[in-house]
């Protein structure tokens, strides 16, 4: 009977076996949110990252700049509108500050840049002629099922742009168009990551 243990003993056993934490691990742990913080109050408040991270020893400032990185990175988004646009050039701005591989940054960028424009001058046109031909597919759909039970075109017009099924045809056909434009801006997204 003696051998059976407590589950608390179990678990106290099994903590003893973990390696202690090292001092790196430590700092990562407490300072890469504090970066994160930081890459939000960037955003949300324009602050001066450069200063912000003045107040941090060195050995510190680098995980707080590890983490407002990672933050601003995520924030990169294709320019669907104007608040989008914006954001991306703070984000970059941003950016440029925090990175001390200021032209592999902007290689990068360049490459980032050109798939923006893309996306808003190819883009546009793809996706108002996506939208014209799934229009047109519905409303070819909707007079033949009026037809079917009514006997004839009586000349109803249906707006199938605020039908259910018409805007969720529409939102995959979009999204299938930005993927193309997603996956491009993920990879430089990985590249930046990588640059210190």
């Amino acid at each position: 009977m003696g051998d059976i243990k407590s589950a608390l003993e179990i678990a106290m056993e099994k903590v003893g076996e973990l390696d202690e934490a090292t001092d790196e691990e430590r700092l990562r742990w407490k300072y890469i949110p504090e970066g994160e913080k930081l890459a939000a109050k960037y955003l949300k408040h324009n602050c001066n990252l450069l200063v912000e991270l003045g107040k941090y020893e060195e050995n510190i400032a680098r995980y707080v700049m590890e983490g407002a990185s990672d933050i601003l990175i995520r924030s990169i988004n294709l320019p669907k509108n104007a608040l989008a646009k914006s954001n991306n050039r703070k984000v970059m701005d941003g950016l440029k500050n925090l990175k001390s591989d200021k032209v592999g940054v902007e290689n990068v960028f360049s490459k980032i840049r050109r798939i923006f424009n893309h996306y808003v001058e190819q883009g546009e046109q793809q996706r108002k002629q996506a939208y014209e031909l799934l229009k047109t597919e519905f409303e070819a759909k909707f007079q033949q099922v009026i037809q079917q039970q009514m006997g004839s075109s009586v000349g109803i017009k249906m707006n199938v742009e605020r039908h259910p099924q018409f805007r969720e045809e529409w939102l995959k056909i979009q999204a299938q168009l930005d993927a193309q434009y997603l996956n491009h801006l993920n990879e430089y997204k990985q590249e930046l990551l990588s640059i210190a």
